[in-house]
């Protein structure tokens, strides 16, 4: 498994080290950190992602697809997961 997470690192330092890559990699970085939260919260609250889904009246298709980046949510969309969570939606400018 160490042999695995090295050939990971190294790839991806790799990868990193050409400019085009490490921009859109940089782009992306705000709907990851997002997705992982999402993800950490519903795991901290024992939810499923069909109990989460029934909390805010949608599918459990498409948690699984926010979760997994193959979704670009409206704002009214994430304003409901966040309910669904108990959290409020909050959004700034660095």
């Amino acid at each position: 498994m160490n042999n695995a997470k090295t050939n990971y690192d190294e790839l991806r330092q790799e990868l990193l080290a050409n400019p085009e890559v490490k921009e859109e990699y940089d782009s992306l970085e705000s709907t990851y950190q997002m997705i992982r939260q999402i993800i950490t919260i519903r795991n901290e609250q024992n939810l499923t992602q069909t109990e989460l889904a029934q909390r805010i009246g949608t599918n459990q298709s498409h948690i699984a697809r926010l979760e997994s980046g193959n979704y670009n949510p409206s704002l009214q969309f994430l304003n409901r997961v966040a309910k669904g969570l108990g959290k409020k939606l909050s959004i700034s400018f660095d």
